[in-house]
């Protein structure tokens, strides 16, 4: 066994390729040495198997012949072999306890696909272990096998390779999905698990176990999220269950055929338009329909449905986005909610404001979902012109040697009188030593700071220029907290002059625009200067041009997920005095690119003050 193992190590490590995945989960399983994804379909299971180099011998039946030479002469067929497999290595069973035949469809050698872990390396308070990390080597044994049936069974157990006592031989993670639809997260398969399933409505389909289960596990979802100028209602729901409240106009009850996907998604946010009404501080504002958009539940949570495509009407989850535009940060927000059936009877709901999320239930004993405001020491986001005077730095004014200076001046025409008249000099000039002494002893003294006025600007520092720049780029970030395109502007205004303001709308918009959360505009949360330095422009008035690094971070939040973008600025900002504020009258944007959040530029940020 040794020398098998061997030979297939280095045949994986040499036809390896490496690839990665954008995979987050929060169980730690997805970081098993094995993982298993597993898929119902209408005729058929799929198993997708990677089976980690150390567990080869485990999984041998998949291991082509050509890896091995002549090493293994004698070797059963694939067909005999995949027989094995089917019913003493991996098994799908029915409720008749028969054992679905095996088909192998693919099997390649590959590298680990990266599913990283949260919780890897930490101590489970449950089992007082550490969780494990993925393994150090990352090659696999790649395989798809497909296990046909006829008709649909009601029941499936899957049973991984077991011991002798029954439990699993090797540490397999795994995810099972009915169709579309995932039935849990990513969990670990240690003994046979038996699942329910419900060919009708496969949301409903599930394990017999109580812990294999996902983690969005109702049909139906309400968000509310409460920020400063709006109020967002958000509700998760599947298309089957709104067939249950309206006609869905659909060509066939089964499928959502492509050219119906916008006017079915149309229909059903004008039909929510009018139910589940919204009260903010007592008022019923008009209801704006933001956006839908088709959505997916997946183990990275909720996603969007990228193209355009074929859906099945029992799987279709469609997510509707209503706004609601405010003054500021309401007092009390209540959503009376209309919709159950006798299915949909408790609905999860959610309400997101500055201080974080507050989980809670519609019932239809309690129907009305709440939200009132304890943000006691929460202030509104405010955009506020910049004033010249003080920015341009502190003058310190001796006032003592001052005053002694101009007594020393009158003391000195005192002196001049006398001389032209031949009086005696002396006590005048012994009053002009005591004041001169005076004023020089008491420079260090007494003195008065006072913000330079414009006509003594001089060239602004490296943190005068940061300072300036901080609060530039906070009124305009701001700017767009608001919705209304005219409120946009006439925020972007007090810090923006001239045709520079629809250039800056426009870049803004592009750039925080989250595709994961359906384009919607991020709001900028931090602001963080990295460098600036500051050259006065001659001949322009009190004009600077700042040469400026920063990075923005914004945060949209949507369906119970938050989505950040953070970008990296290089640029040019000219400002300028106008009418004794500062605005930017240019700019010069050098590079723009978008980096992981949190990633560090390995400059020194300036301390921020947004």
């Amino acid at each position: 066994m040794p020398r098998f193992r061997h030979i297939l190590a280095l045949a994986l490590f040499i036809y390896a390729q490496c690839s990665t995945a954008d995979w987050i989960n929060l169980t730690g399983s997805e970081t098993a040495p094995n993982i298993a994804e597993i898929y119902v379909m209408d005729d058929h299971v799929k198993l997708v198997l990677e089976v980690y180099v150390g567990d080869l011998e485990k999984f041998r039946e998949l291991v082509p012949d050509d890896w091995l030479g002549d090493q293994e002469n004698n070797r059963p067929s694939l067909e005999r072999r995949m027989h094995t497999f089917a019913t003493q290595r991996f098994k799908f069973v029915t409720s008749k306890g028969e054992a679905l035949p095996a088909r192998l469809q693919l099997v390649e050698p590959r590298m680990r696909v990266d599913r990283q872990s949260p919780f890897a390396g930490m101590i489970n308070p449950l089992t007082r272990q550490r969780v494990p990390d993925a393994p150090a080597d990352k090659r696999v044994l790649y395989a798809e096998i497909i296990y046909p049936f006829d008709g649909k069974p009601e029941q499936l157990t899957f049973v991984p390779p077991l011991d002798e006592t029954g439990v699993a031989d090797v540490s397999i993670g795994f995810i099972a999905y009915h169709k579309s639809v995932p039935i849990i997260d990513f969990r670990y398969l240690g003994q046979p698990a038996l699942l329910h399933l419900n060919w009708n409505d496969p949301w409903y389909t599930a394990f017999d176990n109580p812990n294999l289960k996902r983690h969005h596990k109702s049909a139906l979802m309400s968000f509310l999220y409460v920020e400063p100028y709006e109020v967002r209602h958000e509700i998760l729901t599947r298309v089957q269950d709104m067939g249950n409240w309206m006609d869905l106009g659909l060509r066939d009850e089964e499928y959502i055929e492509i050219d119906e996907l916008e006017p079915l998604k149309q229909r059903i946010g004008e039909f929510l338009l009018t139910k589940n009404p919204v009260d903010i501080d007592g008022k019923r504002l008009k209801p704006i329909l933001d956006r839908s958009n088709y959505v997916k539940v997946s183990m990275t949570g909720i996603t969007l449905l990228e193209r355009p495509e074929r859906l099945e009407v029992s799987t279709a989850i469609i997510g509707v986005i209503i706004t609601y535009l405010t003054d500021g940060l309401p007092q009390q927000v209540n959503v009376d909610w209309e919709l159950f059936d006798e299915r949909i009877e408790r609905i999860p709901a959610m309400a997101t404001d500055p201080a974080g999320p507050l989980r809670s239930y519609i019932s239809r004993d309690d129907n009305v979902f709440n939200w009132t405001n304890y943000l006691k020491k929460y202030k509104v986001p405010t955009v506020d012109e910049v004033a010249v005077k003080g920015s341009l730095g502190e003058i310190s004014v001796p006032v003592l040697s001052l005053v002694c200076g101009l007594v020393s001046l009158v003391l000195l025409w005192l002196l001049w009188q006398k001389q032209r008249t031949q009086r005696s000099l002396r006590m005048p000039g012994a009053a002009l030593v005591v004041t001169l002494v005076t004023g020089i002893v008491a420079l260090p003294y007494l003195n008065v700071v006072i913000s330079r006025p414009a006509l003594m600007a001089a060239d602004l520092n490296d943190e005068q220029s940061q300072v300036l720049l901080q609060a530039m780029l906070k009124n305009v970030y701001r700017a767009f907290d608001f919705r209304e395109e005219q409120d946009v502007y006439d925020k972007l205004a007090l810090s923006v002059d001239g045709d520079l303001l629809a250039d800056i709308y426009l870049q803004n918009r592009k750039s925080f625009a989250v595709q994961k959360a359906g384009g919607a505009q991020a709001r900028v949360k931090d602001v963080q200067i990295l460098s600036a330095s500051a050259e006065q422009v001659d001949g322009d008035g009190l004009t600077y041009r700042i040469r400026g690094n920063w990075t923005a971070i914004g945060t949209v939040g949507h369906w119970g997920h938050i989505h950040t973008r953070q970008n990296l600025y290089d640029a040019i900002l000219k400002v300028a005095a106008v009418e004794g504020k500062w605005k930017i009258t240019e700019l010069q944007l050098l590079e723009e690119k978008r980096i992981e959040p949190g990633t560090q530029t390995g400059q020194q940020p300036a301390p921020s003050t947004s």
